[in-house]
């Protein structure tokens, strides 16, 4: 999905760093699209972009507005329906992956009509799947995991795409989610995927390929998360991964908007390792991946006892050296 680009990033009121992951995510790994953000007086949080109103992103030749936040259930507000009408008549494509389709909103669809502009939205896909078959394919695939959602399972999948490619690695990020879907310009929003059709879909995503080429694929949600466990479990099962990373936020007592309990490191690892096991018998963990971003104390020595209790290294993707990773998966 090639979207024009430059991109003027739409924030709307964001409430937190959390509301903006998609926005964060595209500036994290392709700054370079990333030219100007609009935000609402009230919000937040912000990112390190000049702010553009729509017709002066369109006088500065950016090509399209993406929605980079988020909110309860992905519904378009009025306010946000103005406002994405208002950058359509300055001239700009729209990018979305929330739930609503812009093209289900008639007054937005006919403002792209006359105007002459594109509607991008990244959850649906005219692609359709068979039913998951669990018969093992060739080539090599790595799982992120988590014990929530939003612990940075994303990250953690591209972090070491790109610390393995530095090390002459045969692989590939495959998204499935928006954000990473934005990021590597290909991929699946899995959570819009009707449920039958889940781990058929991520077979798809990650064919048969040379038997040293690793996928690397984005994890989601939890399987210990009562929302989107479902979701999890056949991102397992099409996976069929044989590596797997556990994907942590040491700070949360309970899972992202929920009441229920953060599960053990080693209860979810050994959780995913027995699920997994389905359609990958010789499956394992590799390692922990801790996001520390919201920690506010020396992170070293919490990733040293969590690396003795599971016996696996236990590093930040974003400020470590994955060289032990790297080793680990040379072994596979």
């Amino acid at each position: 999905m090639l979207i024009p680009k430059p991109y003027l990033l739409f924030l709307g009121e964001a409430k937190d760093a959390l509301a903006i992951k998609t926005a964060s995510g595209i500036y994290q790994w392709r700054p370079e699209w990333c030219k100007s953000q609009f935000v609402y007086d009230e919000a937040k949080v912000k990112l390190d972009l000049p702010f553009q109103s729509f017709q002066e992103a369109f006088s500065n030749d950016i090509k399209t507005m993406v929605i980079g936040v988020v909110n309860a259930g992905g519904t378009l507000s009025d306010r946000w329906k103005r406002s994405i009408i208002e950058a359509i008549e300055s001239g700009l494509n729209i990018a979305s992956g929330m739930h609503t389709r812009l093209s289900d909103v008639p007054e937005i669809l006919d403002a792209a009509i006359r105007h002459g502009v594109n509607l991008y939205d990244l959850r649906f896909s005219n692609q359709t799947f068979s039913t998951g078959k669990g018969i093992k394919r060739s080539g090599k695939r790595l799982l992120t995991v988590g014990t929530d959602c939003s612990v940075g399972k994303k990250y953690t999948a591209l972090a070491i795409e790109k610390a393995m490619k530095e090390n002459a690695f045969k692989c590939e990020f495959k998204a499935t989610g928006q954000t990473g879907v934005l990021i590597a310009e290909r991929g699946i929003a899995i959570d819009a995927i009707v449920s039958d059709f889940i781990s058929g879909a991520v077979e798809w995503l990650s064919p048969d390929n040379d038997s040293d080429h690793w996928d690397i694929i984005e994890g989601q949600g939890s399987l210990f998360h009562p929302s989107f466990a479902g979701v999890s479990l056949g991102l397992l099962h099409g996976s069929q991964p044989d590596a797997i990373i556990l994907c942590h936020e040491p700070t949360r007592t309970n899972m992202r908007g929920v009441d229920t309990s953060i599960p053990s490191i080693q209860e979810c690892i050994d959780e995913n390792i027995r699920l997994g096991k389905l359609t990958n018998p010789n499956i394992r963990c590799i390692g922990v991946a801790l996001n520390t971003s919201d920690m506010n104390s020396d992170s070293k020595e919490l990733k040293s006892k969590i690396s003795k209790e599971n016996n696996l290294p236990c590093f930040d993707p974003l400020t470590d050296d994955l060289s032990q990773i790297i080793d680990e998966i040379r072994d596979i």
